[in-house]
Order: C-alpha cells, then structure tokens, then sequence
C-alpha cells in the first residue's frame, strides 16, 4: 500500500488495542451464537430481510473474505473505487447488496456451521495483519480518507451487529460489552453512513446509548422488528454478562 495526499482523515483510531479487543469479541460472539442454532433454527429470518439465519452464516464468510482482498490492494481495491466515485449512500447500499448476494450465491454450499468456522479462521487471520498498517490509507470516501484502522471499526462493528441479528434469529437479544468502542469504529471507517442526526438514532445519543446509535446507522432501528427489541425488557445474550465479569 502506498500513502496517498488526503485532505481529511475519518475520526482516525489512533490505538488498535480497544478496536482489536472489540473485534475479537464480535467474532466471539458470533461464534456463541452460532453455536445455539439447530438445523430448524438456522432456517429462521434475521433482521436482514434478505437473509435467514443460515444465508447469514454465508455471508459472514465472503465478507470475512472480502476484508482480506480488500487490505490486499488498498488503496486502490474495487471496494476503494467504489467509494471514490462518492456516490449516495443508498446507491453505495444497493450496489454492496447485489455483491454481497453474488458473492452467497458464488459460494460452495456447506453446513452454516462450517461457514461460521471458516469466517472466525478468516477473520481473526484478518485481525492478525493490521497493526503494522494500521495508519496506512484504505480508501477514501469524497473529501474523507478511512485508515486501515478505520476500517478495522467497520469490520468490528459488522461482526457485533450480525451477532445482534443471530441473537433476534433466537428471539434473544444482544449488546456488546464495550458500545462505545464499537461506535467509535463504525463512525471511523463509515463516513457514508453517519449515525442519524433525527429519529431514534439521535435520542440514542442523547441519552448516551452507544449501542443504539450503531443500531441506529445501520439501519436496524427503522423496522418495528429492531425497535420493539431495543425496547423490550428481554435477557440480552448470555455472554454479555460473561463479557462484563471479564473487564
């Protein structure tokens, strides 16, 4: 990877230690999760209107993938070029989709348990490659560059919230022990999808709700899915307890 000239860096993850420790921990709970799912239960729907439990397993592992071949050619990835073109959000969404479902469909059919095996393998190996590069420029969307750091926040956030879709596949629910580091990397490696300044997204971060607010910039809080759940007196995942003890 080269350095390029940047006129402005994304709220930059100066220290990989909190990033990486909550990456591991979305990858871990994944795995948790995953590990409560039963033929019958892998079949259930997600909060991903797209995917049931079994197609998100899938999709955990070309992404785990696509974080790889990304880093391998930044900052110039098909990814980077995507980003550079500096299109709408809701083109980039779509355009992501139809990858995101080519790459499924494109994929050797295997038990969701093996697909899950093959991402944590996949991405913990990712996890494993950053801290050298960690300030080197990944891509850049309009007048914004995100650091590989930064994209190491989107990676962890990605894995904290497909484990907050498995949970809503169990009818359980889950929160990651450290929202705040999570936020902090989805605002620094998403610049095209900052947390929403109306709605449920801002009351979120008012009333200093981390968690909510990744929620919420995902889009998973526009549903009456996502928001019942947030708002329900549920049990949150076991292993956030466990999690908690730990810090």
């Amino acid at each position: 990877m080269e350095r390029t000239g940047t006129r402005g860096i994304a709220a930059p993850l100066r220290e990989p230690v909190p990033v990486l420790r909550a990456y591991e921990a979305g990858v871990a709970a994944v795995c948790e999760l995953a590990a409560a799912f039963d033929d019958l239960t892998w079949g259930r729907q997600t909060p991903c209107p797209e995917w049931r439990a079994a197609e998100l397993a899938g999709h955990l592992r070309c992404v785990a993938d696509d974080f790889h071949e990304y880093l391998d050619d930044a900052p110039v990835s098909r990814y980077a070029r995507l980003m550079a073109a500096g299109v709408h959000p809701d083109t980039l969404a779509r355009k992501l989709a139809r990858q995101n479902a080519a790459e499924l469909a494109a994929l050797l059919e295997a038990p969701p348990a093996e697909h899950i095996a093959a991402f944590a393998a996949t991405a913990r190996s990712y996890a494993g490659r950053l801290s050298a590069v960690w300030d080197l420029p990944h891509h850049q969307y309009r007048d914004t560059v995100v650091t590989v750091g930064g994209m190491a926040g989107a990676a962890c956030a990605e894995w904290h919230l497909h484990a907050w879709d498995l949970a809503r596949a169990l009818g359980s629910d889950y929160r990651p022990a450290d929202p705040a580091a999570v936020l902090a990397g989805w605002c620094a490696g998403m610049p095209h999808r900052p947390v929403p300044a109306t709605s449920l997204g801002a009351r979120a971060v008012r009333h200093h709700d981390p968690w909510h607010s990744v929620l919420a910039a995902s889009g998973r809080l526009r549903t009456g899915r996502a928001d019942r759940a947030i708002r329900s007196a549920r049990a949150v995942w076991p292993s956030r307890r466990r999690h908690a003890r730990r810090d």
